[in-house]
């Protein structure tokens, strides 16, 4: 009896340590191995960061903001001299999101680079959104919108609020450069 419950424990412990092994690499891990590295530029916004007066939110868009908490960025400068970097580093990150715990969201492409929106969690409430582009020839970016119950439909009305809203320019002026 002593035998068979020894090896059921052992069988457990086994189970558990091989279930939760690393399963490749995360998005999360991609930036913290990423971002002091020289070809990326890393930058972390709290929502607080962003001056929205927010006195004229619908409610909507009130519950919207209140659910994000904040947004990590990760830029990589492509150039002449890092190329090979370039594609190497995008192969990493399309073989990340191509995982599927990442839902896509929107698919968009111009003549000057592509956008993919991806997320988890379900239709109705999002834990991470993602939005990753590339500028041919300039390098990717990638922005996780981190948050708690996110609704996808009131995240959208918070787009025009974007539009006016000001960001201390020099933090992250570099990140916006790269898009410009």
């Amino acid at each position: 009896m002593k035998s068979s419950i020894k090896t059921i424990i052992t069988v457990l412990i086994l189970v558990v340590a091989l279930t939760s092994c690393n399963q490749g690499e995360t998005l999360q891990s991609y930036y913290i191995t990423n971002q002091e590295t020289p070809d990326f530029i890393s930058i972390d916004l709290p929502t607080s960061f962003v001056d929205i007066d927010q006195t004229n939110f619908t409610e909507e868009q009130q519950e919207a903001f209140n659910s994000i908490d904040k947004l990590n960025m990760l830029l990589f400068q492509g150039d002449d001299s890092n190329t090979e970097t370039y594609k190497e580093e995008l192969v990493k990150v399309k073989a990340i999101l191509a995982n599927e715990k990442y839902e896509e969201l929107f698919r968009g492409s111009a003549t000057d680079g592509k956008i993919t929106i991806k997320y988890i969690g379900t239709d109705n409430s999002i834990d991470e959104l993602i939005i990753f582009a590339t500028a041919n020839g300039k390098g990717f970016g990638i922005v996780r919108v981190l948050g708690d119950d996110m609704k996808p439909s009131k995240i959208i009305t918070l787009g025009d609020v974007l539009k006016n809203a000001n960001f201390e320019e020099t933090q992250i002026q570099e990140f916006s450069n790269f898009f410009k």
